[in-house]
């Protein structure tokens, strides 16, 4: 599966879960791709952001880091469930 960028949208030239080095950029918007956003891992509603017990904290999100556990993943899907969702998940468990 194809990635895109995080922060463009765009279709990037890598695969899901290939190896990304820290120097590469989005070629559109020349954002940093090796960074929490574009990893596998990231999870706005985890603890630190980051669903790898054992990675480290990683303030800036959005900026090129050296995480050991850096997987690349399908931008706008470590968010965890939207609002919506979550709405309706309440509204299953609590209804008869």
């Amino acid at each position: 599966m194809s990635l895109k960028c995080y922060h463009c949208a765009k279709d990037l030239p890598f695969v899901e879960d290939q190896d990304i080095g820290r120097s590469e950029d989005c070629p559109s918007c020349n954002t940093s791709l090796r960074c929490c956003r574009m990893c596998k891992f990231y999870d706005k509603s985890a603890y630190n952001e980051c669903r790898e017990p054992m990675a480290d904290r990683v303030l800036d999100k959005e900026k090129a880091n050296f995480c050991d556990f850096f997987k690349a993943g399908s931008a706008g899907t470590g968010g965890g469930p939207g609002k919506d969702d979550l709405l309706s998940m309440a509204d299953a468990l609590f209804k008869k």
